[in-house]
């Protein structure tokens, strides 16, 4: 492990017995994360969905409260070693997450939690790079494949240990929800508090439904793996009504990053039954997974914790994966590591409704910022390929997220004082961390730790 990492989870430890007393909560509650993959912002009832039934995920949202404007990142591996870290991409490298990166997992480890991962990973170059797997990152156990399926095929691994293949696409979804709820039935020490990661494969192609959904939705392919998806995330709910674990389990659900819906992509992606659907629907949101415009990087977010994060309640205060981390902090008694940069902020006054107040800015990764409700774009802002919209200018751009969500109208020659104010945050978020940035899975390049 490295050195560093190894003496900043040291001064932890010697930390442990304070942290739990002074937590914010007597008891520390369970923490689950459901990660979907590629999924719209649109894509469920409850955040304007016609087609797909989600009555799970809608009812989730009765229960907690379900956010509007929160953020993830724009494509698979940045986003995750994003939410691991609560560090951008430009500092935690997205799939070449460094070794030397401490994770919320290890975190609550070393305080007491018990913690599992379940399904994709995507930070350790998609290889069995030992100190760059789960289990080095912090989990006591692991079950998953560590990349995307983009060939309609996965290699799992339990543990650092493989653990056999598949090229059925349509049993990840029941698949994965199986051995998140072994883990809680059989799996865990009764005696802690759990941190259950769950990142489903669905729905990055290639994407498929098993028998039983296959076909059954109004939404073609893409529908029938959204109302599986909605159904088995049911089943591992009521398990946690079966355990009594529902009172004091925080489950957060969201997704990595926005559809994969450019043209570029949907009329030539080769592995998908003839004329079916096969991307998600980011609504009003503009362009999609790769994109610094919002359809790829906003996306559903709801938090239930019975009796503490209000329920039925609707927030537009903008959030973050990047905040899970030190909002974790107030909520299982670890203390942020202070030798390195944390772009998260704690939010669980916004979480337990005491605050209506977010995040002050977001920094969409070497592309701009949004503040309040003004969303900045660098004339060279980064998007990946198959998000390009061969047709923008590269020019700066400035939008009034308030009445523009989709992104139409630039208004920066009307606002230089605001373009400018923005241009400036943009440069300070990304200071002397602002090397290359992080190329698509399919770029060669060395994937040794650092």
């Amino acid at each position: 492990m490295n050195r560093k990492k190894v003496l900043t989870i040291t001064s932890l430890l010697i930390l442990h017995s304070f942290l739990c007393q002074s937590s914010v909560f007597a008891q520390r509650p369970n923490i689950l994360i459901i990660f979907t993959d590629d999924q719209g912002y649109a894509d469920l009832g409850c955040y304007g969905s016609t087609k797909h039934r989600t009555p799970r995920l809608d009812r989730l949202a009765d229960e907690g409260t379900r956010f509007t404007s929160f953020y993830s990142q724009a494509v698979c591996g940045p986003s995750r070693s994003a939410l691991l870290t609560g560090r951008q991409p430009i500092r935690s490298k997205g799939w070449s997450m460094p070794a030397s990166e401490i994770t919320f997992a290890e975190l609550m480890k070393e305080v007491g939690y018990q913690t599992a991962c379940v399904g994709k990973w995507d930070v350790s170059n998609r290889k069995p790079i030992l100190d760059r797997m789960p289990n080095a990152q912090g989990f006591d156990h692991y079950f998953g494949p560590l990349g995307a399926n983009d060939s309609g095929r996965v290699q799992f691994h339990q543990n650092n240990e493989l653990s056999g293949t598949t090229t059925d696409m349509g049993s990840l979804t029941r698949l994965y929800t199986d051995h998140a709820i072994e883990f809680l039935k059989s799996g865990r020490d009764t005696e802690k508090p759990f941190l259950l990661y769950l990142a489903h494969t669905m729905m990055h192609t290639i994407i498929d439904a098993s028998d039983r959904f296959r076909g059954t939705s109004a939404g073609d392919l893409y529908g029938d793996v959204v109302e599986e998806f909605d159904f088995e995330t049911g089943r591992l709910l009521d398990v946690l009504d079966d355990l009594k674990l529902r009172d004091n389990t925080l489950v957060i659900y969201t997704s990595d990053n926005g559809p994969w819906n450019q043209d570029k992509y949907t009329l030539k992606k080769k592995g998908h039954p003839a004329d079916s659907i096969f991307w998600g629907d980011a609504g009003s949101l503009r362009n999609g997974k790769g994109s610094p415009y919002e359809g790829g990087y906003r996306l559903p977010c709801i938090v239930r914790w019975p009796g503490k994060v209000p329920a039925g309640r609707t927030s537009d205060a903008i959030f973050a994966t990047i905040d899970f981390l030190p909002t974790f902090s107030s909520i299982a008694g670890y203390n942020v590591p202070a030798d390195r940069k944390i772009d998260g902020i704690d939010q669980i006054e916004l979480l337990l409704g005491s605050s209506d107040i977010g995040r002050d800015h977001f920094y969409f990764n070497r592309a701009g910022v949004r503040r309040g409700q003004w969303k900045y774009i660098k004339a060279d802002a980064h998007f990946y390929g198959y998000a390009i919209e061969d047709d923008r200018q590269r020019t700066e751009e400035l939008y009034d997220l308030s009445a523009d969500i989709g992104e139409r109208k630039n208004l920066a020659n009307l606002h230089p004082d605001i373009v400018t104010e923005l241009r400036e945050l943009t440069r300070s978020i990304e200071g002397d961390d602002a090397t290359e940035p992080e190329p698509g899975i399919g770029v060669q390049r060395n994937s040794r730790s650092k």
